[in-house]
């Protein structure tokens, strides 16, 4: 998902719930200590080299609360690579809404840039392999998250269970089998062209599988050997996506593997968040 799938109008109700989050009645301490509200300007910084996501959400953080706030980030755009110490955003209004703004701007960035940063680890260790996002996302951020993970390289998998079929161990034992489950899905799919996936945790899964025509083929825990067994066994007739427990660690190895995805929960569910702090100037 890029950031046209999110609109203006789901930006600002994640911003206003945040405001309302975190000012309630108001800013017990900003407006007891300024009784006047004077011109300023702060400046927010990475104090980590990070993978820039979140700006224009985090500007608007400052825009609902005083339309006239002025904002400039020269050359900054999400996606960015930015160093340690660099200036992501000049942020001018008056004192009050900086102060009021300050942190839940701060936590839109650092939680995106947080996914978009571990998401490049991953896209840098696996060349020529699609990194791909899963549904492990915070419940009500599921869009920018996914953003996020756009913007470190990554690619999405299904948005949510409405547009892509991914038959899990679960629905196969509802089935009855895998064979079972990949033809009701055929006869039952309002979209004929919608692939269809299936998970698979053992060898023979995968032969079933394939004999089923699903597209894609998912293989779930599987060791580096098994892996190479199951590539062998499909032979180009489906798209291969490894998922379960996908770190850093092997990953440049499991990438060389002959499989065309991999699908990592950690991207989203696990990411650390990015440092980034916001210091006023003047």
């Amino acid at each position: 998902m890029d950031k046209k799938g999110i609109s203006q109008k789901i930006v600002d109700e994640l911003v206003k719930r945040g405001l309302e989050e975190d000012l309630g009645t108001g800013d017990v301490t900003t407006d007891s200590v300024l009784k006047e509200n004077p011109g300023a300007c702060a400046e927010i910084s990475a104090r980590q080299s990070l993978v820039l996501c979140g700006l224009e959400f985090a500007k608007r953080v400052f825009q609902l609360l005083n339309p006239e706030t002025e904002f400039s980030h020269e050359g900054i755009a999400d996606g960015n690579s930015i160093r340690k110490g660099e200036v992501i955003l000049t942020v001018r209004s008056d004192c009050k809404t900086l102060l009021k703004g300050e942190r839940l701007a701060l936590n839109i960035l650092q939680q995106l840039s947080g996914v978009s940063t571990q998401t490049r680890s991953y896209v840098e260790k696996a060349p020529g392999v699609a990194i791909l996002d899963t549904r492990k996302t915070t419940p009500g951020l599921r869009a920018f998250e996914k953003y996020a993970v756009v913007c470190g390289g990554g690619k999405n998998h299904r948005f949510g269970l409405f547009d892509g079929v991914l038959i899990k161990d679960n629905h196969i034992k509802a089935a009855g089998s895998i064979a079972e489950a990949v033809r009701r899905v055929r006869q039952n799919l309002s979209d004929p062209n919608m692939l269809i996936e299936v998970e698979t945790a053992e060898l023979d899964e995968v032969r079933e599988a394939l004999g089923a025509g699903a597209d894609i083929i998912m293989l779930d825990n599987m060791d580096l050997q098994t892996i190479r067994e199951a590539v062998a066994i499909i032979d180009s007739r489906a798209k291969v996506e490894v998922s379960g427990s996908v770190g850093l660690d092997g990953l440049e190895e499991l990438a060389q593997c002959g499989i065309d995805y991999i699908s990592v929960g950690a991207l989203t569910h696990s990411a650390p968040a990015a440092d980034v702090s916001m210091n006023f100037v003047n």
